[in-house]
């Protein structure tokens, strides 16, 4: 993964566009590293995140709150948790005065899994910046957003 214009063999109609394009074939570098990474502990990055938003909320969460703190507000956060809970990371936790309102909380066997996961597997990713090069790079996509 280098230059895009020769990664993609492609030239573009001005700087924005290829700035654009860039995002999203980033974007997908990023996801199909996270994939591979993950694959041996045998969960997705949507999984591996909506573990991390139980582990750091420390308390059982609705699924809508836990949907509003996902990165890939993915449509099917039910068919995650079905995953999730099948594997015993998660439990769901019915509320005692009414049976529509459900909270998940993460288990025993989720935090260890979260636990046996390097902290540091995205530091590859982006090791050719530097700390002030990443912090403009973060900058500028906010700004964008």
């Amino acid at each position: 993964m280098g230059d895009l214009s020769k990664d993609i063999n492609s030239k573009f109609e001005n700087n924005r566009i290829k700035a654009m394009i860039n995002i999203l074939y980033t974007a997908n570098w990023i996801s199909a590293a996270q994939i591979e990474f993950l694959k041996p502990f045998g969960i997705s990055p949507q999984q591996y995140n909506v573990l991390r938003i139980l582990n750091g909320a420390g308390v059982a969460l609705n699924v809508q709150t836990i949907k509003s703190r996902m990165i890939d507000r993915s449509p099917n956060v039910t068919r995650l948790m079905d995953k999730l809970c099948a594997k015993n990371f998660i439990e769901r936790l019915p509320s005692a005065t009414d049976r529509r309102v459900v909270k998940i909380k993460i288990t025993k066997e989720g935090k260890d899994l979260l636990e046996s996961i390097p902290k540091d597997f995205n530091h590859d990713l982006i090791k050719n910046l530097t700390e002030s090069e990443a912090l403009q790079l973060s900058d500028l996509l906010d700004k964008m957003r």
